[in-house]
């Protein structure tokens, strides 16, 4: 069988694509987003408290301000908004043998990650509209330095019975 279009020397040889999609770019705001906007609302108020009370002194020393309520603006919009962002640029594809998952945003440019699936792959399913299969971890390092464990996979899908469905069949050996 030819690769299908862009899949040149990607797919394994006899390597056939089982589901393509993509996750729901909607934002989607969860207990784990309180904080962070919380936060940024706290920081862009007392910046702009600061400029109220800088720009009754006269000048333009009050504009110094701005950069602190930008960054706090940005804090609290960003939480919501960055990870349906980064959804819109995300393709997902499942072949009898991996799992891809592809990204195109602006300035980190393009990515393609493979994840193999096979009888020794935990799988996690948490059904719903939308769902999320994740079937590896990766262990990322933030700016302070601390470790935190990812989950990967394919979220926000809205065929989740079916793809959960077509990954245990490869990892009975029955994908095709």
């Amino acid at each position: 069988m030819n690769d299908p279009a862009g899949w040149d020397g990607i797919l394994d040889a006899g390597e056939d694509i089982l589901w393509q999609g993509r996750p729901d770019g909607a934002i989607h705001f969860g207990v784990g987003n309180l904080p962070v906007v919380l936060f940024g609302l706290a920081f862009a108020g007392f910046a702009l408290f600061w400029m109220v009370i800088a720009s009754q002194a006269g000048g333009y020393f009050w504009m110094f301000g701005l950069l602190h309520f930008a960054v706090g603006i940005g804090l609290a919009f960003g939480a919501i908004w960055w990870d349906a962002y980064k959804r819109r640029h995300t393709w997902y594809s499942l072949t009898d043998r991996r799992a891809f998952i592809a990204s195109d945003m602006p300035l980190f440019g393009r990515r393609l990650k493979s994840y193999p699936i096979g009888a020794e792959t935990a799988l996690n399913y948490t059904p719903g509209s939308p769902g999320a299969i994740h079937f590896s971890q990766e262990i990322r390092r933030s700016s302070s330095g601390r470790h935190r464990t990812v989950e990967i996979g394919f979220e926000y899908i809205s065929e989740g019975d079916t793809v959960y469905a077509l990954m245990r069949n490869i990892q009975k050996g029955d994908a095709k």
